[in-house]
């Protein structure tokens, strides 16, 4: 599975742009890769078997939300992911690596 980071103010997929303002201080917009997780210790706080949980993600069933680290965070990303009245939550490194516990919540 991959966790994609986007910009809030984007949506979808873009090339990465160079975009220039004022003085020309550069900054890249939606820096395009990707971070592979771990599907089963989420699938596990989702109640879901490896198999079910990847089904689910195929037919968009399981929701999705990656958030970029700023600041003191820089570098850590944290996936977040719903399922019913489930949400399972990571924060992992630039190398997928787990950083803590996953952290479930149930409505």
């Amino acid at each position: 599975m991959a966790c994609t980071p986007a910009l809030p103010e984007t949506v979808g997929r873009f090339p990465p742009q160079h975009v220039t303002m004022g003085k020309g201080i550069p900054f890249d917009l939606n820096p395009t890769f990707e971070i592979e997780i771990d599907a089963a210790p989420i699938a596990r706080a989702l109640g879901l078997d490896d198999g079910r949980f990847r089904q689910l993600l195929e037919q968009r069933k399981i929701t999705q939300l990656c958030e970029r680290g700023t600041g003191e965070d820089a570098g850590l990303y944290r996936a977040s992911f719903y399922f019913e009245q489930t949400r399972a939550r990571v924060v992992v490194n630039r190398e997928g690596q787990l950083v803590g516990d996953v952290e479930r919540y149930v409505r």
